[in-house]
């Protein structure tokens, strides 16, 4: 019976320690940003706030968006367990119309995949220079 419960926990040892590697995980605040209504070559910069709620730094090797009329800022540097950062997104405001892109997020964390959205609609562009006209009639 000794010599079953040594070799058991013999076998059931390197599962314990492999359970508790440390590890980085990520938990953004939201992962859709409604822009709602903005004007056109309005600012289209949004921001989405993230926490490290691992044990281990968290390192983002790779992030794209679905089209180049977005386009995502990576943060540059390990963002350390415990700590916050942002993903900075710019969303072309000058296409009129509705949106919805993804852009995808790929790092070392638990769930190593992640896709955030942006959506909203940019209003046509106001013309000026007929209303101009209209008003020396």
């Amino acid at each position: 019976m000794k010599k079953f419960i040594l070799i058991s926990s013999l076998f059931f040892l390197p599962l314990l320690a492999f359970s508790q590697e440390k590890q980085a995980e990520v938990k953004f605040d939201v992962t859709t940003i409604d822009y709602g209504e903005v004007e056109f070559e309005s600012d289209g910069k949004r921001i989405f706030k993230f926490k490290n709620i691992g044990t281990a730094p968290l390192v983002f090797t790779r992030i794209s968006s679905s089209c180049g009329c977005t386009i995502p800022k990576k943060p540059e540097k390990p963002i350390e367990p415990g700590g916050v950062g942002e993903i900075e997104v710019e969303y072309d405001t000058k296409r009129e119309g509705l949106f919805m892109k993804a852009i995808s997020v790929v790092s070392n964390s638990k769930n190593p995949s992640t896709i955030l959205r942006i959506k909203g609609e940019v209003l046509p562009e106001e013309e000026e220079e007929e209303e101009e006209e209209k008003g020396k009639d």
